[in-house]
């Protein structure tokens, strides 16, 4: 026994994750439906997307109030008796806006199919923006919003995505006090009956289906008609600031926020899965050379990481950490070593195979269950992709060579080009 206990487990590649099926129907007013069959508890997920993130404000705040109020009081009941209704038929309700999309997340028994129809109908076409709950909202978020200034990453992480897309663009707008203070109901009623359209909404269902779900959902929404109004977005183009080094002061700070990054290819460029393995290899995982240097070898910080994100008009990759004040010119220091020496120096077989290894792994993560596999396909469908950018991405991790991640940095993280910004106490 303890001659066993001392063998390690035999180890074998990951293999290519098998892409489920999902299925497309359209409505009576064509809107587009996407059904994914899977799992074998009666549970049923149904997501309601709409175009009505941040890029469509004509104000700030307005696409996230909207959104956090949809529950807040309808034409048929109010607030209290909503939340009665999800708590008596055991649902769950996840509201999201991001910079691109908005929408709602029901979970619920699939039994329940009819009232889970019936609520998100009345959520979604018929809110009343109750001035009272509004402004009772709107005080809980601005102090949660005076809080959040006190704490130098998110003052260090706001000033990069202004820095990286422009101050007048919903992407890099910088929110103030006293946008908490200016929304009315009328403000959010015309960007609800803007953007809330039929037209902009697409529906994504997973887990055990019922019988005649096809049927009920037209039923509920195929009858549905919000005329699309005036085409009003954001118009200003995406153009980051001329100073890439910014500083901000924050006495008392005992740490400093570092925050480097700039604006970069999305997923529809044939680049983005060689980019996602460079950003792993980087700063993507516990086993980086950004943690293994600055973390473990160095002790400036307790973690530091980088991400690469897709949005609908752009990307972005960043690096961010927080250190003790002392360590900041150090860090920074340390950070663009890494860069450059992705940049000039071959990386390892070893180290490129626990890469690969690693993020096959988390690709067959992104398929653990009916739920999960609906949040991987919208990932892709947001961008007009489908599963196929998944077997492109396990293609690459498998396929990638050094050279062509030596050429991917130098080409994506050109140090002249990324913006830094710092946010801490002298």
């Amino acid at each position: 026994m303890d001659d066993l206990r001392k063998m390690q487990p035999p180890v074998f590649p990951v293999e290519k994750p098998q892409m489920p099926g999902i299925s497309q129907f359209f409505l009576d007013n064509s809107v587009p439906v996407y059904i994914l069959e899977a799992g074998t508890e009666d549970v049923i997920r149904i997501e309601f997307v709409f175009n009505a993130g941040q890029i469509k404000e004509f104000a700030p705040l307005v696409a996230s109030t909207t959104n956090m109020m949809l529950k807040e009081g309808t034409t048929i009941h109010s607030s209290t008796e909503i939340n009665r209704l999800l708590d008596y038929y055991g649902m769950f309700l996840h509201q999201s806006v991001d910079k691109d999309k908005a929408g709602i997340v029901i979970f619920g028994l699939s039994r329940h199919i009819d009232k889970i129809l019936e609520i998100s109908a009345e959520l979604l076409f018929h809110p009343t923006f109750p001035e009272k709950e509004l402004n009772a909202l709107m005080k809980k978020r601005l102090q949660w919003f005076l809080i959040n200034r006190e704490k130098v990453q998110n003052i260090a992480f706001d000033r990069l995505f202004e820095c990286m897309f422009g101050k007048r663009h919903p992407y890099g707008r910088q929110i103030v006090e006293s946008d908490y203070t200016s929304l009315c109901p009328s403000l959010l009623y015309d960007f609800h009956s803007t953007n809330y359209s039929i037209e902009k909404m697409a529906i994504i269902i997973a887990g055990k289906i019922p019988e005649n779900t096809i049927s009920k959902i037209n039923g509920y929404f195929g009858n549905v008609n919000t005329p699309e109004k005036d085409k009003r977005g954001n118009k200003t183009t995406l153009k980051g600031l001329r100073d890439k080094k910014v500083y901000i002061e924050k006495p008392g700070a005992v740490q400093t926020a570092i925050r480097i990054g700039s604006a970069t290819i999305n997923k529809r460029h044939p680049d983005y899965t060689g980019l996602k393995v460079v950003d792993c290899i980087l700063g993507g995982y516990f086993g980086s050379r950004l943690m293994r240097n600055i973390r473990e070898e160095k002790g400036y910080t307790y973690g530091v990481r980088s991400g690469l994100t897709s949005l609908d008009l752009s990307g972005y990759l960043v690096i961010s950490t927080e250190v003790g004040n002392e360590y900041l010119n150090p860090a920074l220091d340390e950070i663009y070593r890494e860069i450059r020496i992705l940049q000039e120096e071959t990386i390892g077989h070893e180290e490129l195979e626990i890469v690969r290894n690693y993020m096959s792994g988390e690709i067959l993560r992104m398929f653990d269950g009916p739920f999960a596999i609906a949040e991987t396909f919208k990932s892709a469908w947001e961008f007009g992709l489908d599963f196929s950018y998944y077997n492109k991405l396990s293609e690459k991790i498998r396929n990638i060579n050094p050279d062509e991640i030596k050429h991917l940095v130098k080409t994506y993280y050109n140090i002249d080009n990324l913006y830094q910004v710092t946010a801490g106490s002298k």
